[in-house]
């Protein structure tokens, strides 16, 4: 055998079969343990939705009730979008890239999926035509869902240096020091029309949405972020502004 690029080795096909098997069996025990972990996520309880909250939407005002359409299972993605910004988080832009395409299969499992953010409509719907995308997207201006759900802070709470997010308090300037972060909430609706909150997910829970880290997790070089941040901000940017 001889080492190559990044000090990998090259070997006959019969110690790589050896190598893949061993490692196969340690994705399907990962595999196993995520099944069980998702199991248990579907048995967490939930809590009532009490607070009426209200949307801009695309045909007018929406209560919560509305977002479900005719679906009974809701999860809205938490954009980071301030009413001051003039375009939306670039990172939150990677993930969505990923949501026109599943919407068809998520509306066949019952399940509505659309964004939320605190940036008035029309500065929402101006940046959805740049990008080209097709999900539902609603405005939460003047509304506390952001602030009830731990994704947008008060200016007195950023004043303090600290902040609830990610089922903790954290330092403020640890997040960016911005007023906006990302999330995920899911809720349910049953047929009397209530409505309950039954996961809500934050940071690094959102790393199982974004396909394309998953496709580059198979290579070779897999997420190769060698930047000072050692994540998706060393290269992620909005995708029609790559070279």
């Amino acid at each position: 055998m001889k080492a190559i690029d990044a000090g990998h080795k090259v070997v006959s096909r019969e110690e790589w079969l050896e190598a893949r098997k061993a490692h196969l069996a340690r994705e399907k025990e990962f595999t196993r343990e995520r099944d069980e972990l998702s199991r248990q996520r579907r048995e967490l309880p939930w809590v009532r939705i009490e607070k009426p909250y209200v949307f801009d939407g695309p045909d007018g005002k929406e209560s919560l009730a509305d977002l479900f359409g005719k679906k009974s299972e809701l999860i809205t993605y938490h954009f980071m979008f301030a009413p001051d910004w003039e375009e939306g988080c670039p990172y939150c832009s990677f993930l969505v890239d990923h949501i026109d395409g599943a919407l068809p299969h998520l509306a066949q499992r019952d399940v509505t999926l659309l964004a939320v953010s605190r940036a008035p409509l029309p500065k929402i719907e101006a940046f959805k035509k740049r990008m080209g995308w097709r999900f539902k997207w609603v405005s939460s201006y003047g509304s506390d869902f952001n602030y009830d759900f731990h994704v947008s802070f008060t200016k007195d709470e950023m004043a303090t240096g600290k902040v609830y997010y990610n089922y903790d308090t954290i330092d403020f300037q640890s997040v960016g020091g911005t007023s906006e972060l990302f999330g995920i909430s899911v809720f349910y609706k049953d047929k009397t029309g209530d409505i309950y909150h039954t996961y809500s997910t934050y940071g690094r829970g959102g790393d199982m949405l974004l396909g394309t880290y998953h496709w580059i997790d198979l290579t070779p070089k897999g997420r190769n972020e060698t930047g000072p941040r050692h994540n998706l901000t060393d290269w992620v940017t909005y995708h029609d502004r790559y070279e």
